[in-house]
């Protein structure tokens, strides 16, 4: 079969066929979900999933997520499914949760970076979903951005960070949750979380009682999302009250991002809104493009205030914190 790794033209659409037989052949493709865009290869193709780090200039050491389409094909790839993640998995697939199982010997270590669990979930994305159907093997993976920048929430988003390293963006329109999956594994049957996602925290103690939380800021990470610097614009992000911030910068060498009330020392311009009615569900949708939209503007510094920890709230704050450590 031909090998396409890299391609010279990238092409956006939403040809289902295209995309499935391009991954049947090796090859890389964007693929929408409702948290963000991911940068999908034949999970049981090592050579393709090598070619997912090396255009992503991924670290080997950060483990991928498996792709199904249906809880029925679990039973191939993996060895145990907890009663716990059994009723996760019911009450909220397909969605935003992970959940991390141990491995069997159909996946490959280059996928769980030679760990013996591997994340799993199904999407919530019409397209993706139909292209699931499509394949008799699951997608690999990650989100479709270079390793540490700012994930991808729209097709044009992955166009702009992977150039002519994709062959096919499969355009799903923009995502609609707009921060990755929580991800969960089991230490004794009992639930973990590894990440903070879309879906909160709360949402899943309905569903089986109190759960730790390990969100780890590792370079040995057991789960996608736990490195500390990640999600960030180039554009120094500083949690810094404005006042003080202006005794470093002049107000139009400022940006800020915008939750509630709109600040107006600082040019309209660089203003950029996650909510302007300070709702949590619309700033999670536009976390990403707000902070890609900061590298657009001409300015040497920009401001964020951490929003209420509460539900989705505190993937938001997570995201902004590994945002920020690039310049802390």
């Amino acid at each position: 079969m031909t090998k396409y790794y890299f391609c010279t033209v990238i092409e956006r659409g939403t040809d289902i066929q295209k995309a499935a037989e391009l991954l049947r052949g090796g090859a890389c493709v964007a693929i929408p979900t409702e948290t963000v865009y991911g940068l999908a290869a034949h999970a049981f193709d090592t050579e393709a999933v090598a070619s997912v780090f090396r255009i992503k200039e991924r670290p080997s050491f950060d483990p991928l997520i498996l792709h199904i389409a249906s809880q029925e094909q679990l039973a191939a790839l993996v060895t145990d499914f907890p009663e716990k993640a059994r009723i996760l998995a019911g009450a909220f697939w397909p969605g935003p949760l992970t959940l991390v199982l141990p491995k069997s010997s159909t996946v490959p270590y280059n996928v769980t970076s030679g760990l013996e669990t591997v994340g799993i979930r199904i999407p919530d994305h019409p397209l993706t979903l139909q292209l699931l159907w499509e394949l008799n093997f699951p997608l690999a993976a990650p989100s479709a951005n270079p390793f540490g920048y700012v994930s991808p929430t729209t097709a044009q988003h992955v166009v702009d960070s992977l150039g002519e390293k994709v062959p096919y963006v499969l355009d799903g329109g923009p995502c609609t949750r707009g921060i990755e999956s929580t991800i969960v594994g089991f230490e004794d049957g009992e639930p973990v979380i590894y990440r903070l996602g879309s879906l909160p925290v709360q949402e899943i103690e309905k569903q089986v009682g109190k759960v730790r939380i390990s969100v780890n800021q590792s370079s040995n990470p057991v789960a996608p999302g736990q490195v500390k610097m990640h999600y960030a614009p180039l554009v120094p992000l500083l949690n810094l009250p404005l006042e003080e911030a202006l005794k470093t910068y002049r107000p139009e060498e400022l940006a800020v991002l915008v939750f509630g009330e709109s600040p107006e020392a600082v040019p309209s311009q660089n203003r950029v809104f996650l909510s302007a009615k300070g709702d949590l569900y619309e700033a999670a949708r536009n976390l990403f493009g707000a902070l890609r939209q900061l590298d657009t503007l001409p300015v040497k510094a920009a401001l964020f205030s951490y929003v209420n920890n509460e539900g989705i709230g505190a993937a938001i704050n997570d995201r902004l914190r590994r945002a920020a450590a690039r310049h802390s």
